[in-house]
C-alpha cells in the first residue's frame, strides 16, 4: 500500500527529530492502522463481501476526527508554541500549504458524520465508494502534510529558545 510505504519513508526521515513531528507521525500511524483495519487491507484481510461492523466504522471515524482535530489545534499550536520560542514565523509557502490542508478537513469528517452513527441492520450501498474517496483524500492529506514537515521540519529541530 502506497500510504503504509510513504508513511515509513517519512518516518525513516523525521522521525526522533522533533517531538512535535514524532506526535504528529505516532497519531498518522494509528489512523492508517484503523483504515486498513476498515479496508479490510493486508495484514487485516476479510471477507470483501462482509461490511465491517457498527463498531470498527465508529472507532475508526472517531480516529479519523482526533486525528484532523490534533492537527488542526494541538499539532498546530504546538508548532506554534516552538516557533515562538525561537524566533520563526511561518512563510508564505507554509501558510498556504496549510490551507490547503485544511480544504481537506470538510470531506473527512462528512465521512465521518456518515458513518459514525450507523447501525448494524444499515445496507450502506455507498460505503466501498466512499472508503475509497476517504483513502485518497486521506493519502493526498498525508502528502501534504509530508511537504509541510519538510517546509517545517528544519525549524522544529531547533531547541526553544535558540
Amino acid at each position: 500500500m502506497v500510504m503504509l510505504s510513504k508513511f515509513e519513508q517519512v518516518q525513516k526521515q523525521w522521525g526522533g527529530s522533533s517531538d512535535v513531528i514524532d506526535h504528529w507521525l505516532m497519531s498518522r500511524q494509528q489512523l492508517l492502522i484503523d483504515y486498513c483495519k476498515l479496508a479490510g487491507m493486508p495484514p487485516f484481510e476479510h471477507n470483501s463481501r462482509q461490511l465491517p461492523t457498527t463498531s470498527q466504522l465508529q472507532l475508526f471515524c472517531q480516529q479519523l476526527v482526533d486525528y484532523i482535530s490534533e492537527g488542526h489545534f494541538k499539532i498546530y499550536d504546538m508548532v506554534m508554541a516552538r516557533w515562538n520560542a525561537t524566533g520563526y514565523s511561518p512563510t508564505e509557502e507554509i501558510s498556504q500549504l496549510y490551507a490547503t490542508i485544511t480544504q481537506t478537513t470538510d470531506p473527512l469528517l462528512n465521512f465521518a458524520d456518515k458513518y459514525t452513527e450507523v447501525k448494524d441492520d444499515d445496507e450502506l450501498p455507498d460505503f466501498n465508494d466512499d472508503l475509497s474517496a476517504i483513502g485518497e483524500l486521506i493519502e493526498l492529506r498525508f502528502a501534504l502534510e509530508d511537504t509541510l514537515i519538510d517546509l517545517i521540519g528544519e525549524s522544529l529541530a531547533c531547541p526553544p529558545g535558540a
